[in-house]
């Protein structure tokens, strides 16, 4: 069996930033037990999302029978839920037993969960009291979880596209530029210095990019410069929030699951009624959220035309630096003719 110790979990398994759900009421718990479970047993990755998926019906069908207890079981075991999934990919970066069907999989039994719970938990409460709200805050619950995925998904890869043509760009310049100075002309700039405002926007970002950075990468990754120069508070609350490990998103996918399916049946539980406001608070306070990371995106996208155009009149300047090619003589066609 393997030794690993809890300070091996923490730093081969802890993600830069996260989630403070995650990182003040789950991580705690979920390190001890990914120690307890990679040095004692031979769970796998997939075998913990297949549990948190069955934690997860369970919890479902706790919300649908509508009574407090009930509700208080159901958020339990919702948190309990969220734990193993949390432990999976803890496990599989420990042991390095990631797969990309394990990624796939992980996803998709979230977003069954997030489906099967919110249909249970409204539906519950819709056959004890009747009142046609708590269908329509179903929908709203699966259609927030699906934006929120969707939207962070497709950020992400356009986000990713955009920092392959600098590459490709930067490499372009490099290229012409050490041909320009083998020709004795000399460059008339450095290209990174073109490229440093660019790469700085477009670094992974956390909250944008979901990005699987952990403890022992380098967690100093830049935001955009526009975005810090319009919010230069914005860097000090992020480094203040980042000495615990804490993102500034701080109402994520995550934090709205855990306030429809753990605040508010707790919530219900005390106070009947409360799961539609508490309900309604966590998705405004998502949506929220979402708009910043959207109006950051947007500054980086402005970011990236404006550096993407620098380095095209670099390439064109570059370009004509260039002694032009010998052009080809008659003779020589002739002779390229004769030998085809």
């Amino acid at each position: 069996m393997a030794n690993f110790t809890l300070e091996d979990v923490r730093q081969r398994t802890y993600k830069a930033r996260d989630a403070w759900w995650t990182v003040l009421l789950v991580d705690p718990l979920a390190s001890r037990l990914v120690r307890f479970t990679a040095n004692r047993t031979n769970v796998t990755p997939n075998q913990l999302t297949v549990g948190a998926l069955v934690l997860g019906l369970g919890a479902g069908a706790c919300f649908a029978v509508a009574t407090w207890p009930f509700l208080l079981l159901g958020a339990l075991l919702y948190h309990l839920s969220f734990t193993l999934d949390c432990m999976d990919g803890k496990i599989a970066r420990l042991k390095g037993t990631g797969s990309v069907f394990g990624a796939w999989l992980d996803y998709i039994f979230d977003r069954v969960r997030v489906l099967a719970c919110a249909i249970a938990l409204m539906g519950g409460q819709y056959a004890a009291t009747g009142n046609v709200a708590y269908v329509w805050t179903a929908v709203a619950v699966v259609f927030l979880d699906m934006l929120r995925y969707m939207d962070a998904l497709e950020i992400y890869k356009v986000r990713s596209q955009m920092r392959n043509k600098l590459q490709t760009m930067r490499d372009e310049a490099n290229e012409l530029a050490l041909a320009v100075r083998r020709a004795g002309n000399g460059p008339e700039s450095e290209v990174g210095e073109d490229l440093r405002s660019a790469e700085g926007a477009l670094r992974p970002d956390p909250e944008a990019d979901m990005e699987d950075q952990v403890l022992g990468d380098n967690p100093n990754v830049a935001l955009q410069a526009e975005f810090n120069q319009r919010f230069p508070w914005y860097a000090r609350i992020r480094n203040a929030l980042l000495r615990g490990r804490i993102r500034p998103h701080l109402i994520s996918g995550i934090e709205f699951q855990m306030g429809v399916f753990i605040v508010a049946p707790v919530a219900a539980a005390i106070i009947p009624g409360a799961i539609i406001p508490v309900t309604a608070l966590s998705g405004a306070g998502m949506l929220t959220f979402e708009l910043v990371i959207i109006y950051k995106f947007w500054l980086s996208s402005r970011d990236y035309s404006r550096s993407v155009a620098k380095l095209e009149r670099k390439i064109a300047g570059y370009r004509e630096q260039l002694p032009p090619e010998p052009e080809d003589t008659p003779q020589r066609q002739a002779a390229v003719g004769s030998a085809g």
